[in-house]
């Protein structure tokens, strides 16, 4: 071998060295060598509170006795100072974020979304969200005569929250390691069913104008109808497209718990809701976990009627969606 063979593996083996990845050394105890391997350090499982279905329940069954929280009505400005007021108690940054917007029937509505942040000085920080406002018009129920009554808004607004709310107070007795956010939208009903921008009133006033200049989230979460027994979510068209690694997480993680008769695999299509300004607008990739029937293509069977009241909730989905959004938030890094 002459020198300059000589002088080219020894380069060669210099670029290999320093160009290959990093392992822990071990010693080989027999022959005295050290030894490269190729260790993997599994993070570890981080076991969440328990949600508590019951104080979830509570929480949705207070929104259901204010009475429908329609834009201008009491129950509405008493539903904000309510989430207000319990958000600060836990010791949350939590404020009413305001403004106005004009629905599809060319009113006037001032926007409050409440908004509740902990462990504001985190960087890393996950999006939790859910509305509830009460659609002002009954028009898919079966009487003709209650198409133009409110709706109650329980598990369509209400259940969202409500399981929201129980996550809140467990994150004042554990702190996951990275900051929450919880947004409870405004005006996500009041929209025409021939008009998909009309919807989403509150979410994409948000998207437009954050609560805090430069907000980044690593990604987002929407709760929408998650509370009506026997309910099932599907990998939703616009969450799969834009958040898939997130679908696939929280999908998994039900799977693990024992929840997959809820959360199935099958896909839906693309439905109007907050997520979609949150993915599109404010550029934060979003996942709704929505109750739809993907085989009929239909909501649940109390959607937008009179009889969406506090008969529809099962605290075993509530349990299913709280503890397995609990397993995905004190696990992110």
């Amino acid at each position: 071998m002459n020198i300059k063979t000589k002088l080219f593996l020894f380069a060669t083996a210099a670029v290999l060295v320093s160009c290959g990845p990093e392992k822990p050394v071990v010693e080989n105890t027999t022959s005295g060598e050290s030894v490269k391997t190729n260790t993997v350090v599994e993070k570890a499982h981080v076991v969440p509170p328990d949600f508590n279905a019951d104080s979830a329940f509570a929480y949705i069954k207070f929104q259901a006795d204010m009475g429908p929280r329609v834009p201008g009505s009491k129950s509405h400005d008493k539903a904000v100072a309510y989430f207000e007021k319990y958000f600060k108690n836990l010791g949350a940054d939590a404020k009413v974020m305001g403004g106005t917007t004009t629905t599809f029937d060319g009113k006037q509505w001032r926007i409050d979304n409440v908004i509740a942040s902990f462990n504001p000085q985190a960087k890393t920080r996950i999006l939790l969200s859910a509305h509830y406002d009460s659609r002002p018009f009954a028009d898919k129920d079966p009487i003709p005569a209650n198409r133009t009554k409110p709706c109650p808004g329980v598990n369509d607004g209400a259940s969202g929250v409500g399981v929201l709310m129980e996550i809140a107070r467990l994150l004042k007795e554990k702190q996951p390691a990275v900051g929450i956010d919880i947004i409870l939208f405004d005006l996500e009903d009041y929209g025409d069913n021939g008009d998909p921008n009309s919807w989403c009133l509150g979410a994409v006033y948000w998207s437009n104008n954050k609560h805090k200049l430069g907000y980044k989230a690593k990604y987002a979460v929407l709760l929408d109808m998650v509370g009506a027994k026997d309910a099932v979510f599907p990998r939703e068209g616009a969450s799969v497209f834009h958040a898939n690694d997130v679908v696939n997480k929280i999908w998994n993680a039900a799977d693990k718990l024992g929840y997959s008769n809820y959360f199935v695999y099958e896909e839906s299509a693309e439905m109007t809701d907050d997520h979609i300004a949150i993915n599109k607008i404010a550029g934060i990739p979003a996942v709704d976990i929505l109750h739809y029937n993907y085989l009929k293509n239909e909501f649940f069977e109390h959607h937008h009627t009179t009889t969406d009241d506090i008969n529809t909730i099962d605290k075993k989905t509530i349990k299913a969606v709280g503890q397995t959004l609990m397993e995905v938030i004190y696990n992110e890094e």
